[in-house]
């Protein structure tokens, strides 16, 4: 079977891959059929992933069809269901997991990133990692993952209707934490570079949006929220000026959260952290979010073809991430169609 590798930073290829997998006991034999590129893909391309050893087979926002089940796997799954999977591992030893918080386990392996991912004709995963949803397409499909980390890092800044949420980075996580946002009733603030993406937010429920490079953020914040700032800043980018502008913009007593990872050291001014007496969070992952995306996208409330910014079939995905790469702003999801 054809997997598709990242076989070094700047370098891809088609690869046969052997033996043909089959369904142990506990688990379901999956042929992929669309793979969402992530950043994190970007960063492994890149080579800066830290997490990620070569060659690497990448794929963790799955859209796949049940082949075959093995022993012991629940009727409800069965041949020729279209199904997405929970793309993560846990331990059920470290602090995190005794926490109940799977999704921060120490030793998590994701799907192409610690691990091969899914960029293969066929895998297999254990059944409870695997969400069917009947009526969900299978481009909805690839997009519960990366919505269900948005809407997690809503969950960590515990937003309600009374808050005003900016969000920094209207990628598709992004976009998964202003719908979340907007579901609670916040009232949600847009920040990005890129005019289409901020009309995106604005699709998606945000009723504010802010391009950063043409107008000042401070002031346009302060103008939005009776001059207090937000009461909430997620920031999906992951860069040191953004890591900086989310402590520096926020209330005081507000919360941060941090989706994006900074490649790099970032200096802080840590006496806001005190002054302000901030909430700093981390959100990693999802953790019990996919059945609230996929009741959303059931719902038909998320603009999902206008989100897809390329469809390309396998054999074009080592050129899509060329593309990507030398022009990041240019695209908020590439599918990949794996039978294509």
């Amino acid at each position: 079977m054809k997997a598709f590798y990242i076989t070094e930073p700047g370098k891809t290829a088609l690869q046969e891959l052997q033996p043909h997998p089959r369904a142990a006991a506990g688990e379901v034999l999956l042929k992929t059929r669309l793979i969402g590129l992530c950043g994190t893909d970007l960063s492994t391309f890149r080579g800066k992933n830290p997490l990620v050893s070569y060659p690497r087979i990448p794929g963790h926002e799955i859209a796949a069809t049940i082949i075959e089940t093995g022993a012991d796997v629940p009727k409800e799954f069965r041949a020729g269901l279209d199904v997405t999977v929970y793309p993560n591992t846990n331990c059920g030893k470290c602090a995190s997991c005794l926490r109940q918080r799977f999704n921060a386990c120490k030793f998590n392996e994701t799907l192409g990133v610690q691990r091969d991912g899914a960029m293969k004709e066929f895998f297999t995963a254990p059944w409870q990692k695997v969400f069917r949803a009947d009526s969900l397409s299978l481009r909805e499909l690839s997009l519960v993952e990366p919505l269900a980390v948005g809407f997690h890092a809503a969950v960590r800044g515990r937003v309600t209707a009374q808050d005003a949420v900016a969000v920094i980075g209207c990628g598709t996580v992004g976009l998964g934490v202003i719908a979340c946002a907007v579901s609670q009733g916040a009232t949600v603030i847009a920040i990005d570079l890129d005019d289409a993406k901020l009309a995106l937010a604005q699709q998606v429920g945000a009723q504010h949006a802010i391009h950063s490079a043409k107008e000042s953020v401070h002031e346009s914040l302060l103008g939005l929220t009776g001059g207090h700032g937000p009461d909430v800043i997620v920031e999906a980018v992951g860069v040191p000026d953004t890591y900086r502008m989310a402590v520096e913009e926020v209330a005081h007593t507000g919360r941060v959260v941090y989706i994006g990872w900074a490649k790099e050291p970032v200096s802080y001014e840590t006496k806001l952290f005190v002054h302000k007496e901030l909430d700093i969070l981390g959100s990693r992952n999802s953790l019990t979010e996919f059945p609230a995306v996929i009741e959303m996208l059931e719902r038909k409330q998320f603009p999902v073809e206008s989100t897809i910014s390329a469809t390309v079939p396998l054999a074009d995905a080592g050129d899509a991430l060329n593309r990507w790469n030398a022009a990041p702003q240019s695209f908020t999801k590439i599918l990949v169609e794996m039978d294509a």
